[in-house]
């Protein structure tokens, strides 16, 4: 059996390795939590690189693409100006072809004018000679005609 006394300072010996326990659990929970801040602050710090590291590329990135948009647009313009320099100089032969078609083709009408003109000419010459020899031809009958009329009259 116990004595209260003895019962009382188990108890007092009990509460004091109690209170001594939670000071270390005290102590042993700030060394970690400062442990567990330290590593967050680290962290934080590993993050703010990363992502430091991060819009520096992304900022490579977006350079990069710029160039080479601005590039191939200056190349596509360039395509653009090129063909339509081809087409200005394939429409300047084009119209100089035309009008030189045109030329010639008015010089061959003006020609086919004339020797139709010519030809009218020609025809009327030669209708009025036709007249003329019929004229002619039949006065020479009639004449002939009046001849053996009066030869046998």
């Amino acid at each position: 059996m116990v004595t209260q006394a003895q019962q009382e300072i188990t108890l007092q010996q009990i509460m004091a390795h109690l209170d001594s326990i939670r000071k270390d659990m005290v102590i042993l929970e700030k060394s970690e939590f400062a442990n567990l801040r330290a590593e967050n602050e680290k962290m934080k710090i590993e993050l703010d690189q990363v992502k430091q590291h991060l819009l520096n590329e992304t900022g490579k990135i977006r350079a990069d693409s710029k160039l080479d948009i601005n590039l191939e647009r200056s190349r596509v313009t360039d395509m653009f100006t090129d063909q339509e320099r081809k087409l200005m100089e394939a429409t300047t032969e084009f119209h100089k072809k035309d009008s030189s078609t045109n030329s010639v083709i008015s010089e061959i009408s003006n020609k086919i004018d004339t020797e139709i003109a010519s030809l009218k000419t020609l025809m009327e010459s030669n209708k009025l000679e036709t007249i003329r020899y019929l004229a002619a031809s039949v006065f020479t009958c009639l004449a002939i005609a009046l001849g053996f009329y009066r030869f046998w009259k």
